[in-house]
């Protein structure tokens, strides 16, 4: 099984962003393998099963921001969050956090 996880913060005020939606697709097939939500903590732990996993193919994890931002308030011009990435090791552990603004993110996956 592969674990995958991250976090998102809040990069505005520096607490967690909790309860976003997150979608991780295969983007050669369009298959979801993932429908999820962040936790209060703006933590998520998913196993994906390896064989969902090509080691060949790219996958997209999204965050939908929108409502996080919206629900507060704010106006943001950043949306979703669409990291594209691969897994090579069908049994590895794909870290991706995410620091959000209204108008800015950053990412960074680690393994």
């Amino acid at each position: 099984m592969a674990k995958l996880t991250s976090h998102t913060l809040n990069g505005s005020d520096g607490t967690h962003a909790g309860q976003i939606v997150v979608t991780l697709k295969d983007c050669s097939t369009g298959l979801v393998l993932l429908s999820s939500s962040m936790d209060d903590g703006g933590r998520l732990t998913a196993d994906i099963p390896p064989e969902q996993i090509d080691p060949s193919t790219t996958y997209e994890l999204i965050f939908d921001a929108g409502p996080y931002w919206l629900a507060r308030g704010v106006t943001a011009r950043v949306k979703e969050v669409a990291l594209r990435f691969t897994m090579p090791d069908p049994e590895g552990a794909y870290h991706m956090p995410v620091i959000l603004s209204p108008n800015s993110y950053s990412v960074w996956i680690s393994t």
